[in-house]
């Protein structure tokens, strides 16, 4: 994690030893927070001199109230998590929420982009959530005048929040080859033409560099974020004649894909091909899943405290960070020694 000078909810978080959402949400006195944990956040905000956002009565005048939510799709688990974290800290700040979605389409992101000034008559501010951005959409939304914060990003000029998407794939890999599987297969994203330019594949191919290992190319298909997507990767590499003994999947849903598909074809897991994720969706639980599991809600709620932050201090000099929250790995019944 990056520190800077100003002192943070999630260093209150640390500090107090809870989530970001359940510090957010005893600061602003809100109910279902049991008196202990009300009594740990104000003894660890004490501490370090941590001081909430102001509420909706400071707002200065002409303010529209209203922040902007970008995420490329509203369907998506994920999104659906942060989004919700995220208007729960901007409603308590006095901040209605306008969500946009881009919907995975290239026409509706273009006009997004070139829509942004009317967008800033319409908007406080803006939260991107794992929103992709060529250089010129980076220096079209600084240019627009609005203060920005994003979720799962890299190399940009406001405040992200997110997690070491490599170190988490790393984590993942490592796991596998501790179980004596040296017969990988990897789902990455296909959010790049070339899937080795993904963070999470440079994690999982670190991992296997570390054991004087290499990854056969047949073995190695990008895959989208949902299960079809998984379904469809696996099929492929089973199709190229891969017979790995274990599978990363960059997501859990796609690792849920990938457990369908191994079904279908007559392969049991673990005792056949053993699987792991990154998330820790909701089913994964349910599923067994062994996966890393990420604090969605924390990212959205952090990412929008530092947005309110931002919108409350316009003349205090900022110095953008990156703030990266630790990721765990989970050990469920889809992964296991090879035999």
């Amino acid at each position: 994690m990056v520190r800077t000078h100003r002192v943070t909810i999630q260093d209150v978080a640390v500090l107090s030893g809870l989530s970001i959402c359940t510090v957010s949400r005893a600061l602003r006195n809100l109910p279902n927070v049991s008196d202990k944990a009300r009594h740990q956040v104000a003894e660890a905000a004490s501490k370090l001199g941590y001081k909430p956002s102001a509420a909706a009565s400071r707002l200065a005048g002409g303010s529209t109230r209203s922040v902007a939510i970008v995420a490329p799709t509203a369907t998506a688990w994920f999104f659906a998590q942060t989004v919700e974290a995220a208007e729960e800290v901007l409603g308590d700040s006095g901040y209605d929420t306008v969500l946009i979605s881009l919907r995975n389409k290239t026409t509706v992101r273009r006009q997004f982009f070139a829509d942004l000034s009317n967008l800033a008559q319409r908007v406080d501010g803006v939260l991107l959530l794992n929103v992709g951005l060529a250089p010129g959409e980076v220096e079209a939304l600084v240019a627009c005048g609005l203060p920005v914060a994003s979720v799962g990003m890299r190399n940009v000029p406001w405040d992200n929040v997110g997690i070491d998407d490599e170190h988490a794939a790393w984590q993942a890999t490592q796991h596998l080859l501790g179980l004596g599987h040296w017969d990988l297969a990897v789902l990455s994203s296909n959010e790049h033409p070339v899937v080795t330019e993904t963070p999470r594949f440079r994690g999982f191919r670190r991992a296997l560099d570390e054991h004087h290992l290499t990854v056969h190319p047949d073995s190695v298909v990008a895959a989208g974020p949902s299960i079809d997507d998984g379904r469809r990767a696996m099929a492929e590499l089973i199709t190229r004649g891969a017979r790995p003994t274990a599978v990363f999947a960059h997501c859990d849903e796609a690792a849920f894909g990938v457990l369908t598909t191994l079904r279908e074809h007559g392969l049991s897991v673990p005792k056949h091909v053993s699987v792991v994720g990154i998330d820790d969706h909701p089913m994964s639980g349910f599923l067994g899943l062994s996966t890393v599991a990420q604090p969605v809600a924390d990212q959205g709620a952090f990412a929008a405290s530092l947005l309110c932050e931002r919108l409350l201090n316009t003349e205090t000099p900022h110095q953008p960070a990156n703030h990266l929250l630790d990721t765990k790995l989970i050990e469920r019944k889809t992964t296991r020694h090879k035999r």
